[in-house]
């Protein structure tokens, strides 16, 4: 993949990170998305998970049968107890189901010195709706505005700013709406666009950092928005400077769907266990310490 634009993007890590990452999202009993996928994004990278769990879904590479939401003051109570605890370096946001919700992660992350990373988890990739519509305004108004990065692909970057995306042109105009809204940067996911190759922009008061690589013609792609922020997260809780991390991000995401298990009979989940499984199957029992992500590229490369 490649970084076809140079700009100054900056440094947002912090030199004292630990590894920590705390997941504010929904539970997917799949497997292939929601914290299952996050935990296990961020494991491929070293990083320690921490959890808040705002909904249980029923749910599979079909579809969502069923979402129960969790209790606000529940998830404010998973919030405060790991970070009056164990800390956070970087907090990975995803699916927040309701306003009330978003209120209470709001206010506990006000103050927080932990960066925000918020994918705005709208609707499942199998088309069901995940946050309820008198919290889209919610979301724009008291969680944008606390986010580092936000993550949105095509339609929610549409839901969210009102400016129709057709073309990669469109993708920075949203970006910039979303810095105009709070947002220090937008990586502008460009998978729905009718391109031959996936063109990403990490969108900055610097400027528009357009991002490539090959696209793949696959319907196992259940949870890549869930694990490209959560791959995201791991890197900047790591230390790794932001558009590193993005392209870290990206390649991972794409060896996933590249290497998928091709499981269910919908859209199937991704590979999340690069670190240790290649193409031939056989197991790596010495991964590199920090980023076992090596394995994987150092597996199907050769």
């Amino acid at each position: 993949m490649t970084n076809d634009t140079n700009t100054d993007t900056p440094d947002i890590t912090h030199p004292e990170t630990q590894g920590r990452v705390l997941i504010i999202a929904g539970s997917d009993s799949s497997g292939g998305a929601g914290i299952q996928a996050d935990i296990k994004s961020c494991a491929a990278f070293g990083a320690y998970s921490a959890t808040a769990v705002t909904a249980v879904t029923v749910q599979n590479t079909l579809g969502v049968s069923a979402v129960e939401v969790m209790p606000a003051d529940i998830v404010r109570g998973q919030i405060r107890a790991v970070l009056d605890d164990i800390g956070a370096d970087v907090i990975k946001i995803g699916m927040l189901a309701n306003a009330a919700i978003i209120d209470v992660v709001a206010e506990e992350l006000a103050d927080t010195p932990a960066y925000v990373v918020l994918d705005p988890v709208m609707v499942a990739t199998s088309g069901d709706t995940l946050l309820e519509d008198d919290a889209v305004e919610a979301l724009k108004t008291k969680l944008i505005p606390l986010c580092d990065v936000i993550t949105p692909n095509v339609p929610e970057a549409e839901m969210l700013t009102g400016i129709k995306i057709t073309e990669i042109s469109d993708l920075s105009k949203a970006g910039d709406a979303l810095l105009s809204m709070g947002a220090y940067a937008a990586l502008m996911k460009g998978g729905h666009l009718d391109t031959k190759s996936i063109v990403d922009i990490l969108v900055t008061e610097e400027g528009a950092n357009m991002m490539t690589g090959p696209r793949i013609y696959s319907r196992h792609t259940h949870g890549t928005g869930c694990t490209l922020a959560s791959a995201l997260a791991a890197n900047m809780a790591l230390g790794v400077p932001l558009e590193e991390a993005v392209q870290n991000a990206r390649d991972f995401v794409f060896e996933g769907i590249r290497s998928a298990p091709k499981f269910g009979k919908g859209n199937g989940p991704l590979n999340h266990g690069l670190a240790v499984i290649g193409e031939d199957g056989v197991t790596d029992d010495e991964p590199p310490s920090n980023n076992p992500f090596a394995v994987l590229k150092g597996g199907l490369d050769s």
